[in-house]
């Protein structure tokens, strides 16, 4: 008898399903490395990126769009808040008052992260832009930044409880471009593949390129008319 899934999913899907996965092994391994588990992360966004070109170029199915919110949950909300989860608990541990703060926060971003990406899938699919910072970006940001060397503990989880009120708000990010997208895709992978060339030259040019896009694309990204005032 062939699975269920024979059939009703595409080539796309099945790379949504192997982003999932990342998500779960970076959480085993950010117990073992942080380093480890943050090239993970970007490997799974780059898997992230990857399932939409090949929707676009193959097609997509009827549970494409709710596989790629599922597998984000678990690659760009969990996996990222365990991994700050276990720098904050290497430097306080969790019977202390910063540690309860630290996993609270880890906490209250899964849950943002939830929220935000079941709103994107009912409001935003097929928009060219989202409200609140996508949580792609987010994950990108918290995992470039340990790889580039930005470790200490508060600073980690301050970008962590900043990045969990963005995902909710109401700001707008456009799409990328998918010249800039692919771009990105190479920084992350690149960043995976040499995070300690030179004195982390990729990790901190994607950390660059993320916070720049973070902090300056609602205002000067948009693209003809779909331009905000």
């Amino acid at each position: 008898m062939q699975p269920r899934f024979v059939g009703r999913l595409g080539v796309a899907d099945a790379v949504t399903a192997a982003n999932a996965a990342l998500g779960f092994v970076a959480v085993v391994a950010a117990t073992v490395d942080v380093a480890l588990a943050a090239r993970l992360v970007l490997l799974a966004a780059i898997a992230d990126g990857l399932d939409g070109v090949l929707a676009r170029k193959y097609g997509g199915t009827p549970a494409g769009e709710h596989l790629d919110s599922l597998a984000d949950v678990a690659s760009f909300s969990v996996a990222p808040a365990f991994l700050v989860a276990v720098v904050a608990r290497n430097a306080w541990g969790f019977e202390s008052a910063w540690g309860v703060v630290a996993l609270a926060a880890c906490a209250l971003f899964v849950a943002a992260g939830v929220v935000r990406l079941g709103l994107y899938t009912a409001y935003d699919t097929g928009n060219d832009h989202t409200e609140g910072v996508p949580t792609t970006l987010a994950a990108t940001l918290l995992a470039a930044g340990v790889l580039a060397g930005v470790g200490h503990p508060r600073i980690v989880v301050a970008a962590l409880a900043v990045l969990t009120l963005l995902m909710v708000s109401r700001i707008t990010y456009p799409d990328l471009y998918s010249r800039d997208a692919l771009a990105m895709g190479a920084v992350q992978a690149a960043a995976v593949l040499a995070p300690t060339l030179g004195p982390r030259l990729f990790p901190r040019a994607l950390l660059a390129w993320a916070t720049a896009y973070l902090l300056l694309a609602p205002r000067f990204y948009w693209r003809g008319e779909g331009k905000r005032s």
